[in-house]
């Protein structure tokens, strides 16, 4: 009779764990993905490219639909020199973002950009494509704003976001051991 109540006391514990490891997979799967946020596809010009002259525009295409209120967007070109070449605030719509430029300029140029992505979160980034030749300049040069005016609210690195995609399961796991080990004492404990 003792042996009964130890496997049913054994199978209630067995079903306990399994309901709770059940429920803690249904809360953390499907919030895995949430924690991942809107990212760069591409650019025209390319990332690395080189282009003749200055172009009249550089656009940008994105993962998801960006935010098109007011300011919610930044980007700043510069040359070699600092000389600020974006013209204009940029425009936004859906995933797509433009920003025209003016000015002249060769070598080296340094895209900073900034968005709001569809999750709300501001991401940020910086490249670089070079100017093989020259173009006129359309409009004066203003000096380019230093790295702190453009803000760097959510520079998402790897590591940053493998922790965050693990940090749910990593806590659903330190729960269920902690579950294991009561139950595995509570059951030598009507043991004796």
């Amino acid at each position: 009779m003792s042996q009964g109540i130890h496997t049913s006391f054994r199978a209630r514990a067995l079903a306990l764990v399994a309901a709770f490891l059940v429920a803690v997979a249904a809360l953390v799967l499907p919030a895995s993905p949430a924690v991942a946020h809107d990212e760069l596809l591409g650019s025209d010009p390319a990332a690395g490219s080189t282009v003749d002259g200055l172009p009249a525009q550089i656009s940008f295409t994105f993962s998801g639909i960006i935010a098109t209120d007011p300011g919610a967007s930044e980007v700043s070109v510069t040359d070699a020199s600092g000389a600020e070449l974006a013209e204009g605030a940029p425009t936004a719509q859906d995933n797509e973002l433009t920003q025209a430029l003016a000015g002249a300029a060769s070598g080296p140029l340094t895209v900073l950009w900034k968005v709001v992505s569809s999750d709300g979160h501001p991401i940020s980034g910086e490249f670089t494509f070079t100017v093989s030749g020259t173009a006129e300049s359309s409009a004066p040069a203003e000096p380019a704003p230093s790295q702190s005016e453009l803000p760097d609210d959510n520079q998402v690195d790897a590591g940053a976001t493998l922790f965050a995609n693990l940090l749910p399961v990593l806590i659903a796991a330190g729960v269920v051991a902690v579950v294991v080990v009561a139950i595995v004492l509570a059951t030598r404990r009507r043991r004796t």
